[in-house]
């Protein structure tokens, strides 16, 4: 029998505490603060003066610019919308009908009204942000922006669907849930009949799969069916109001978010809910994300209510919750599920409530077990209720993947698949394609798994707060997922809203959110090559007439820090 050496013995130890302390590394135990650029993204805002009268006035003509493009995006919507095949109300009637006739010209209002809309959200933003200087902005007040907001969304509440036929989709799954058979086994064209009024509006793509959405969405789905039958415009409008219901939940939930990690909030608002993306995919094309965002919003705040000393703080020795506390963490603990069975990614933000449970407790992975059981069981019981209640059971785990046979070029793996396999054809090699998304989207997978708990170790070291480790976590995942549509990454914007106020995080959020909402067509019709050429020569001829002849009246200068008073007012308040 051979015997190590002390030397080589204590050679061992070394190479394996090595190896332990790089594991630590990876994973995010041991690594300093300093060196935390992710942090970097975030820093508090400071309370600043409102708008003087200038400013006031032209914060009044900006409130109208994006009013006026809501209102031609409505106008464009009767002609180049995303109306339904079947029961169009608009269709042949005298005036109104004309619309439908006349898609160049209501693409060029569409395109016109969508950069109008964009245009008085980036000046919205001069009173919000802190420039390119650093000096902080002339803030408005949340109220100010909450109403420019409602004044800004109306007219889309009452135009046709916009950017998206999703709604068709779920009025079909409803419908099917309503007449007792299993959405998440059959489609529509199976389900309600090719013939079906409801299966004639779904577009062809998705007429023979099954629904991918929660079975709470589906349920409530499943009233609004019962109440609206077959009226597709009815239905709409319902599905509408739903969504508007998850407005008003991330417009109440955001601003406290944001106050929690330091941000003023009106930027969050401004960035989050106020969003062109917002506007048009989740108002006007009537996306159930809103509803989930909402919920998950909702959730964290009160889970964070429950846990103010959880974010951040060292405590010497594990602090007991109280019966208010344990009240307010479990309501949102339940939120938090519910979002999830609206689409189930909105789960991910329970892993982080989980860790600053877990912190608050102490650093101990006792303390994390302990967390993930309690708040596994309230999630468990909720996920029971549902579909339990519903009577829609598990089968929407079976059909989360749905979605993926759309290719999407916002995906990294699908993208590089794409590019990679394109160049095999042109070297006359073949297209690979298909083999190579067999090899990147679980590569990918794997690794926004792995940034995932990065940041949840981040968050449970205390390195980051919740919500931004949350929002980067989730941003992570939409990106390396198999699809990707441009309104999923607000899945990840929003909560960023509260928390990432830096340039390098806003300056792309800014610029991708422009990029998609001018460039996005509003769906409803085929547009030729020459029908696009023109409808964006005229936007280009009527925004720069537009920016020449309210140079002066609006604020499209370089803003310059000409309030050498902000400090002294922000030392006066401090003392």
């Amino acid at each position: 029998m051979v015997r190590l050496g002390s030397g080589a013995v204590g050679e061992r130890n070394s190479l394996r505490r090595r190896g332990i302390n790089l594991g630590r590394r990876v994973i995010g135990l041991d690594t300093p603060p300093a060196e935390d650029s992710i942090a970097n993204l975030h820093s508090d805002e400071v309370e600043v003066p409102g708008l003087d009268r200038r400013e006031t006035v032209q914060f009044g003509r900006i409130r109208m610019l994006g009013a006026t493009g809501t209102v031609l995006m409505a106008i464009s919507a009767l002609g180049v919308g995303a109306q339904p095949v079947h029961q169009n109300p608009v269709s042949g009637v005298r005036v109104v009908g004309l619309f439908a006739r006349m898609p160049t010209s209501m693409l060029a209002t569409s395109m016109i009204g969508t950069v109008a809309v964009v245009l008085a959200w980036l000046l919205l933003g001069r009173f919000v942000v802190s420039g390119s200087s650093g000096a902080p902005a002339q803030r408005i007040s949340r109220s100010q922006l909450a109403r420019t907001l409602l004044l800004w969304i109306t007219p889309l509440i009452i135009a046709p669907p916009m950017f998206s036929n999703d709604v068709y989709s779920y009025l079909a799954q409803s419908e099917i849930a309503h007449r007792g058979l299993d959405p998440y086994v059959v489609g529509p064209a199976t389900g309600l009949g090719l013939d079906n009024v409801l299966t004639n509006n779904v577009p062809n793509i998705w007429r023979e799969t099954p629904a991918p959405y929660g079975p709470l969405f589906l349920w409530i789905g499943r009233g609004i069916a019962a109440i609206t039958g077959d009226n597709i415009l009815l239905g709409v409008w319902a599905h509408r109001l739903l969504e508007l219901g998850g407005m008003a939940l991330i417009v109440w939930a955001l601003p406290r978010l944001a106050r929690r990690c330091g941000v003023a909030p009106v930027s969050a608002l401004w960035l989050g809910a106020a969003n062109p993306l917002v506007l048009f995919h989740l108002v006007a094309g009537v996306h159930n994300d809103t509803l989930m965002l909402g919920l998950m919003l909702v959730g964290l705040e009160y889970c964070l209510r429950a846990l103010p000393t959880g974010v951040g703080v060292e405590r010497d020795s594990p602090p007991s919750l109280d019966r208010r506390a344990w009240a307010l963490l479990g309501f949102g603990a339940v939120l938090i599920t519910l979002a999830a069975m609206v689409k189930a990614p909105a789960i991910i933000a329970l892993g982080f409530v989980g860790m600053v449970l877990a912190r608050q407790w102490g650093r101990r992975i006792g303390s994390v077990i302990r967390a993930a059981i309690v708040l596994g069981v309230i999630a468990a019981l909720t996920t029971l209720l549902i579909c339990w209640g519903s009577g829609l059971g598990f089968g929407w785990i079976y059909t989360l993947g749905t979605a993926n046979a759309v290719h999407s070029w916002l995906s990294l793996p699908t993208a590089l698949s794409i590019i990679t396999g394109f160049g095999g054809v042109l070297l006359g090699l073949g297209d690979h394609t298909n083999a190579l998304l067999s090899l990147t989207r679980p590569l990918a997978m794997a690794a926004a798994a792995f940034l995932s708990l990065r940041m949840l170790v981040a968050t449970w070291t205390g390195r980051l707060h919740p919500i931004g480790a949350l929002g980067l976590s989730v941003g992570a995942i939409v990106l390396l997922s198999s699809v990707v549509q441009p309104w999923y990454l607000l899945w990840a914007i929003v909560p960023l809203a509260a928390w990432a106020t830096k340039p390098t995080f806003r300056g792309p959020v800014v610029t991708f959110s422009v990029a998609v909402g001018v460039l996005e067509m509003p769906r409803g019709a085929e547009f030729t090559v020459f029908q696009i050429v023109e409808a964006a020569s005229s936007v280009v001829v009527v925004s720069v007439l537009f920016i020449a002849l309210t140079r002066n009246a609006l604020p499209w200068g370089i803003r310059r820090a000409a309030c050498s008073t902000i400090p002294k007012v922000l030392r006066a308040d401090a003392e």
